[in-house]
């Protein structure tokens, strides 16, 4: 009996080892189309998990990218050299674009600065589209690459479809795509693939709950026309434009998207409001979290050296060099007067006013010091990863929403009572002392945070091995068409049923009229009748 368990206990454990351990059976070929900055840092995460499974991962990256090295143990890359005016990657676009949109902020309210905002927005997506555009034109027609490509056979394309070259040369070349996404051309990801209904799903660039007012409704009827209008009118022609060149005068760039075989959505409903989804997305909110690692020595001495009153850490992510000059001071001065240490990720010019308890980093082991028992706050500009690290452990937030989707994860946030947002565009030191102490001292907060931390963990699966899984699922099954809709194919009179109701309409006036008719027709018949019988 004895040895029957032994027998049994080896045969588990090399079912587990076999099972985790050991690289896939299916080794694949995936090509990946990255985004740089932020977006890289979760892509690798993903990249270095298929490397370690036993598939080959080639990289399509530019020669001025900040963060996807040429050299990787994980991929292999194919590094492609654009002209200048055809860089994406332009730290300095951002810096000038984020000081621009600063100053509009300070006149908040005023229809002038509402003009200006919209303007400046206008202005750097024309710039940012036509880059793209220059981009995908030189990809495609750089025929050596496409051949390289072409010949190395690949299983998958992974793509960030936030700037879009890679939908165009995996549709070139007939791969199945998978995206890591939450956001496109045109804004968030659902909004293209999946119904979303605007009476309760607050729109892109529009910072509001699931619970809407009247007026936030018209609101969001409002943002939903604009951002329409704006991708009709100044998105999409440049592309489709592209798209006719290359694949015929019948081709949408947006049902190239559409045509995706699985969505791995960086979103998780602890995060994110409830809405309608479809079966090809997967939601990994969360993947590149995980369980803290011991600090560097000198990081982790002046950690360790705050006492009871614990550290603050301050990073305002890896696309902008940091805020202007007035306003770094004005930080600086309020984390002086604070009891506890603070670790600040700045680029730039060193703040003045800066206290004895603040430590400027160029790079920081941000999960790590989320992670660690004496961090009380997390003060940042809302990317979605530093989010959800700030969910994983359960440290609350005071947010400086800078750009883009940063106002709405803010506010996702503050509705769950786990953060509060402040204004950087006004920010002084005192009220940003006031909102530090308020999100310090108040119990809810933290309360509030660590629930949505416990809520987020509860998974069966981790979200990383649900993203690994699917995308090995798309490379078995050489595509996912049984998970897509073809709906997009449809006319749009025919997806909202007009036609339908046109005809039905027509066909109830039809049978409306002949009552009519053959109700005047037997008035007549009895008018006669009786006009016969008083002759």
């Amino acid at each position: 009996m004895g040895g029957l368990k032994e027998v049994c206990c080896l045969l588990l454990v090399s079912t587990l080892f076999f099972t985790f351990c050991l690289p896939s059976a299916m080794a694949g070929k995936v090509l990946v189309f990255p985004v740089d900055g932020s977006h890289w840092i979760n892509m690798k995460i993903i990249i270095e998990e298929l490397h370690a499974r036993g598939h080959k991962v080639t990289v399509v990256r530019t020669a001025t990218s900040w963060y996807v090295k040429e050299e990787s143990p994980h991929y292999k890359s194919i590094t492609v050299t654009l002209p200048k005016g055809v860089i994406i990657e332009d730290e300095d676009f951002f810096v000038s674009f984020l000081s621009k949109m600063l100053e509009i902020q300070r006149g908040r309210g005023s229809p002038l600065a509402f003009i200006k905002f919209f303007w400046e927005m206008l202005s750097a997506l024309g710039i940012f589209t036509g880059r793209q555009v220059s981009w995908q034109w030189r990809y495609l027609k750089n025929q050596t690459l496409m051949e390289e490509l072409r010949s190395t056979h690949f299983d998958l394309a992974l793509i960030d479809p936030g700037t879009p070259p890679g939908v165009l040369v995996a549709h070139k070349l007939g791969l199945p795509m998978v995206f890591n996404v939450r956001w496109i051309t045109s804004g968030e990801g659902h909004f293209v693939v999946a119904p979303s209904p605007i009476s309760y799903v607050p729109t892109s660039g529009f910072a509001a709950s699931n619970q809407m007012t009247f007026g936030e409704r018209v609101k969001n009827a409002g943002y939903y026309i604009l951002n329409n209008c704006i991708d009709r009118f100044i998105v999409s022609p440049p592309y489709n434009a592209l798209m006719t060149r290359y694949f015929g005068p019948d081709a949408n760039f947006y049902h190239l998207l559409q045509g995706a075989d699985l969505w791995l959505m960086r979103v998780d409903f602890v995060f994110e409001f409830p809405r309608p989804t479809m079966p090809n997305i997967v939601y990994i909110g969360g993947f590149q979290c995980r369980p803290a690692k011991p600090l560097p020595a000198e990081l982790q001495q002046f950690v360790e050296g705050s006492g009871e009153h614990g550290v603050i850490i301050m990073s305002l992510g890896t696309l902008l060099k940091g805020l202007p000059a007035e306003i770094t001071s004005e930080i600086a001065a309020a984390f002086a007067q604070l009891p506890q240490r603070v670790v600040w990720k700045h680029v730039g010019e060193r703040p003045k006013n800066l206290g004895n308890n603040t430590l400027l980093v160029n790079w920081m082991p941000q999960n790590d010091l989320l992670g660690h028992p004496k961090t009380r706050l997390f003060v940042a500009h809302g990317g979605t990863n530093g989010v959800y690290e700030s969910i994983y452990h359960g440290v609350p937030m005071l947010g400086l929403p800078l750009l883009f989707d940063q106002f709405e994860n803010f506010l996702r946030l503050e509705v769950r009572g786990a953060a509060k947002a402040f204004d950087v565009s006004n920010l002084k030191s005192q009220d940003f002392l006031k909102a530090i102490k308020e999100v310090l001292h108040q119990p809810s907060y933290r309360e509030n945070m660590q629930r949505l931390s416990r809520l987020h963990r509860d998974q069966p699966v981790h979200p990383l091995n649900n993203s690994i899984f699917w995308i090995e699922f798309v490379m078995r099954h050489k595509g996912a068409a049984h998970l897509r809709t073809e709906s997009y194919k449809m006319p749009w009179y025919s997806y909202h049923s007009l036609d339908v109701i046109g005809f039905l309409l027509a066909v109830m006036l039809a049978l409306f009229g002949a009552v009519i008719l053959i109700m005047r027709l037997l008035c007549l018949r009895m008018c006669r009748r009786q006009k016969s019988k008083i002759e």
